[in-house]
């Protein structure tokens, strides 16, 4: 079909580099549709996620459902992807990006419509959990996307790519605003889905990854791939042969635990735990603490609404206080566009994790609602930035064959935080607001210890094909083939 075209490729251990081909079609025009498709999904994801710190205070009096009932509504959302984010990440491994990431999308489109006609708490929270299971998924999103992207363009592009789920959290916030007060949280959980709609109408343009089509030995498929990002770029890929390696055994939790990843991995594991468990705790305090008023926030917990008459609804002031704080996604994927490159991965997920701690500290003191809010605002600016870090450095540093795995297993560990968090800002918090403070800072502060000790430093390192070969700013590693020569360029003629 693409006659003429040619790839260079670097043979090693019969192995085959996509690394090339890919920085020579650099980043234009089909990097931003991909960004857009894919940026869908991330919307869709944060809207699923932001409606939970709406919908519990809602059916919290709707309902007159106890606090550990309200808490479960958002923890059956993080069981279920907790449970499905490394079979997502399997299935994309084993079966493609595109392939993973359709099926959870259309999984999270069906469960989330009928979510919203749930006649009863236990059909909700199944549902829900449903739901969950869907999302677990999303984070392949990233993972697909970055195997496009020049080593130059990836830190900026990853953090852009976070801009949509700030746009998701934001467009929550708003849809809430204009739809609770007259249509209710039905309506809410059913417009909620529309992004998502949205992307499975167009998820057929979405192309397989060409660095899975050469490692799962389809490499028509990934010369074609390949010859449409540079039609599409303007770009002509060099001369050459495309060079297919066949790599059936892929994607097994053991490869993560192997001497050179073993490390990077417990220690990555524990930083998206930190950072979902802080980020989706300081989104549910927000309404928590807007809830308890003007109030000295440390002078006692809140009562236990004992009736339906005691609950407080969320306002229209609570709402727009909540928009204000969600628009500090905005300033947090600016000061990582600005550190992730200049001061590298490491020390930009660390001191977003040292931020967060040092303007949460302020909460244990006696202020007013305005303070409160600006706290607040400034510690998930810093937060959702080193969320972003996390997600860059992820699929940076793990190779090909287990990076969708990676991505997976990481994304279950964040949801065990994300799980546990409702019952510390939302169950905790009435007994004792300093010690929830406390557990928030303590976390985030091993974190961002955590992030300064990990062993590798990807910024400006090309992405690894194998455990076994490494391309490392734009250089091949040199190795050995079986037979004692060393790697050659494989060229072809006509």
């Amino acid at each position: 079909m693409y006659v003429g075209l040619r790839v260079v490729i670097f043979l090693l251990f019969n192995d085959t580099n996509t690394y090339d081909a890919l920085e020579s079609v650099g980043f234009g025009i089909f990097q931003w549709k991909i960004s857009l498709l894919t940026g869908l999904s991330w919307i869709g994801d944060a809207m699923e996620m932001m409606i939970l710190s709406i919908l519990g205070p809602q059916l919290h009096c709707e309902w007159s459902l106890p606090g550990y009932q309200v808490a479960l509504i958002t923890s059956v959302v993080f069981i279920g992807m907790g449970f499905s984010s490394p079979v997502w990440g399997n299935v994309s491994d084993k079966y493609g990006r595109k392939i993973g990431l359709t099926i959870c999308m259309c999984w999270t489109l069906y469960y989330g419509l009928l979510s919203a006609f749930s006649p009863l708490y236990g059909w909700l929270l199944g549902l829900r959990g449903l739901v969950g299971f869907g999302i677990g998924g999303a984070p392949q999103s990233v993972t697909l996307y970055s195997e496009f992207l020049p080593v130059k363009a990836r830190g900026i592009c990853i953090t852009l790519i976070g801009a949509f789920w700030s746009l998701g959290a934001v467009f929550e916030v708003l849809l809430a605003l204009w739809v609770m007060p007259t249509l209710g949280w039905r309506w809410l959980l059913g417009l909620s889905a529309a992004p998502v709609a949205v992307f499975v109408c167009f998820c057929y343009w979405l192309p397989e990854s060409p660095r899975f089509d050469v490692q799962s030995g389809h490499k028509e498929k990934a010369i074609a791939t390949l010859a449409r990002i540079a039609e599409d770029n303007g770009k002509t890929l060099p001369q050459g042969t495309l060079v297919d390696y066949k790599q059936n055994d892929r994607g097994h939790i053991k490869d993560l635990f192997t001497p050179q990843y073993w490390r990077t991995t417990l220690l990555l594991w524990f930083i998206w735990f930190a950072n979902a468990f802080s980020y989706y705790g300081i989104v549910l305090l927000t309404t928590e603490l807007f809830q308890a008023g003007d109030l000295c926030v440390t002078q006692g917990a809140k009562s236990e609404p004992q009736c339906r008459s005691e609950c407080k609804y969320l306002t229209s002031d609570d709402y727009k206080d909540l928009l204000w704080t969600t628009l500090a996604e905005f300033p947090g994927l600016l000061v990582i566009l600005l550190a992730v490159d200049y001061l590298g991965r490491k020390k930009s997920m660390a001191i977003c994790f040292f931020m967060f701690s040092l303007f949460v500290l302020p909460l244990f003191a006696c202020i007013g609602r305005v303070t409160l809010t600006i706290f607040i605002f400034i510690s998930r600016a810093f937060i959702s930035g080193g969320y972003q870090v996390v997600f860059i450095y992820t699929p940076e540093v793990f190779p090909t064959e287990i990076r969708a795995l990676a991505m997976g297993t990481s994304s279950a560990v964040a949801r065990i935080g994300a799980l546990i968090t409702p019952f510390v800002a939302q169950v905790m918090l009435r007994t004792s607001v300093p010690f929830t403070l406390s557990v928030y800072c303590s976390c985030s502060l091993l974190a961002g210890i955590a992030s300064l000790i990990l062993p590798i430093e990807t910024c400006g390192r090309g992405l690894q094909e194998s455990s076994v070969i490494q391309e490392t700013g734009g250089q091949t590693a040199t190795s050995r083939q079986p037979n004692g020569t060393t790697p050659s360029m494989v060229q072809s003629g006509q």
